[in-house]
């Protein structure tokens, strides 16, 4: 991602933002007390209004919990441009939410209060594939490059994690297909919504 636009930029003092796109493909029975967590957090980021903190924190919780996950892992990629203007980066910000927010089953309904009993009494989907989109500043190695290796989607995770810890996060969004218990994403409908996804 390193140009002479970006070089003369880099000079000239203006602030670098990147915006990306991580997706991870899970597994297995074992995944669903994963969407216990992301649905959490999304009722979580919702109430407190979508404050970037709170967000933030929520946003290195889940990618701790993918990494403890990481046997599960089964596919994933990524996506991401470099930009010299916010209004820009907050542009293809918006088009990565509203691409996630399309996909097959990726809307949690977070009317209805969740209760513990939610994850024995319902069947468990087999596939679960996590969208975390983020704006921020500065260079990251780690995720400015493919993520379709099990260490280097490892190293971006925890990029992320840092990046908040850092307070360099501009924007932050998680988006999960299914996104609620009962739902299911059959291997089908991954190739059909996730055709991106490489495997691990």
């Amino acid at each position: 991602m390193n140009s002479w636009r970006d070089r003369i930029n880099r000079i000239s003092g203006r602030t670098r933002f990147v915006g990306c796109r991580i997706f991870l493909h899970l597994a297995g029975q074992e995944v669903a007390p994963l969407l216990g967590i992301l649905n959490r957090q999304a009722r979580e980021a919702i109430d407190a209004d979508g404050d970037i903190e709170v967000v933030g924190e929520g946003l290195a919780e889940i990618c701790q919990s993918l990494l403890q996950y990481d046997e599960y892992w089964l596919s994933g990629a990524n996506e991401g441009d470099v930009f010299w203007d916010e209004g820009a980066a907050s542009d293809y910000f918006n088009e990565l939410f509203t691409d996630s927010a399309q996909r097959y089953l990726s809307e949690p309904d977070l009317s209805s209060p969740a209760t513990t009993n939610e994850a024995f009494s319902l069947p468990v989907t087999r596939n679960l594939v996590v969208m975390l989109s983020v704006v921020y500043d500065g260079e990251v190695p780690e995720l400015e490059t493919n993520l379709a290796d099990i260490n280097a989607m490892k190293a971006g995770l925890k990029a992320l994690i840092n990046l908040h810890y850092q307070k360099r996060l501009w924007a932050i969004q998680v988006q999960f297909s299914p996104a609620q218990f009962g739902e299911e994403l059959t291997n089908d409908q991954l190739l059909l919504h996730f055709p991106e996804l490489v495997p691990l």
